[in-house]
């Protein structure tokens, strides 16, 4: 299993069309949809890796089916 640093998981968000609206103690990321909202947030570490538990739940935040989804945003595949 690959590990993902917190900027892999920044650019799959912008990829998603998440914009970011709150920077505080974490940066807030958010996506409207005509069916549901989501909400990420995301700590300021830069070239961190994220725990694979944290990962996880961010990728169910994000709207995401699993690693599978990510990996496939990360490398610039298109969304099915």
């Amino acid at each position: 299993m690959a590990v993902y640093s917190y900027n892999d998981f920044r650019k799959v968000l912008r990829r998603l069309c998440f914009e970011q609206i709150r920077s505080k103690k974490h940066k807030i990321w958010y996506r409207h949809t005509e069916t549901a909202d989501f909400k990420v947030a995301i700590s300021h570490k830069r070239g961190k890796d994220i725990p694979r538990w944290l990962f996880h739940k961010m990728l169910k935040q994000a709207g995401m089916e699993g690693e599978e989804e990510f990996v496939r945003i990360l490398r610039g595949r298109r969304r099915r």
